[in-house]
């Protein structure tokens, strides 16, 4: 982890409430691993006071851009949002463990799944695995076509699948309702599940395929004091704690990613 500061060179709106925004600098070239997040401090002064955790979407390491989307939610991501090129961004990063590619193989077919803001860091991972050979395919869900962002880029790299609650765009439900037979996404169609979105998602995920013996990963989204272990601020209890005692995990630096059995959500 290392603290820098990052140049703001692109910031648009990209769907309701999202936007894609763009940093260059030297600390750039470190962020290597899919799955981890930044740290930003969002305004120049002590309002607001904590930093934000944002997904890491895409890197270009030659160029030493940084591509994050956030949602703006609150008063920071707000103030975020209102970021222009030429601005300069405090930023701690890279921070958290990400998701594990280096035991994947040419030829395996990998299934990723995201639910609203959690489905940018899928496009960096999606990206990886793609250069080492493996079959990616994407599901995405969101609440209302207002809010779809990026089919286009995950389109690039895989076959996609886009749900919407109200049916506006894509299929109508939630993103297990395409994961069929039918759809070529039933258990034995694919070796590897990613996934990051709400926790009633990830749950859902974990309590079906875990039980199946499947290999998968869930990405934990939540609310961050420090960012690096040390406020305890983001804990999650592990699912089989030893000894009958409670155990927890930190998702700042001991995730956000997990695998399957490994916490409670």
């Amino acid at each position: 982890m290392d603290k820098g500061l990052v140049t703001v060179i692109a910031n648009e709106q990209i769907a309701e409430r999202i936007y894609r925004l763009q940093v260059q600098g030297e600390l750039v070239g470190r962020m290597t691993r899919p799955g981890q997040f930044v740290h930003i401090k969002c305004g120049t002064g002590i309002d607001p006071l904590l930093r934000r955790p944002i997904s890491i979407c895409d890197v270009d390491a030659d160029k030493q851009i940084l591509t994050m989307i956030f949602r703006a939610d609150g008063h920071g991501t707000r103030v975020l949002s209102e970021s222009v090129p030429g601005q300069s961004l405090d930023i701690l990063a890279p921070l958290g463990e990400g998701f594990p590619v280096d035991t994947r193989t040419d030829g395996e077919h990998a299934l990723l799944i995201g639910g609203g803001i959690g489905v940018p860091p899928l496009y960096y991972l999606g990206k990886q695995l793609r250069a080492r050979g493996v079959k990616v395919t994407f599901v995405i869900g969101f609440g209302t076509a207002s809010q779809v962002f990026l089919t286009e880029e995950l389109a690039e790299l895989g076959t996609g699948h886009v749900v919407t609650m109200d049916g506006s765009a894509g299929t109508k439900g939630l993103v297990t309702d395409v994961l069929t037979e039918a759809n070529g996404l039933a258990p034995a169609d694919w070796d590897v599940l990613y996934s990051c979105g709400p926790l009633p998602m990830l749950r859902a995920l974990q309590d079906t395929y875990q039980k199946l013996n499947k290999e998968g990963y869930i990405s934990l989204e939540e609310r961050m004091g420090c960012g690096v272990g040390a406020c305890l601020a983001c804990v999650c209890s592990v699912q089989e704690p030893q000894e009958g005692k409670k155990k927890y995990k930190k998702i700042c630096s001991d995730g956000p990613v997990f695998a399957f059995g490994e916490v409670r959500v």
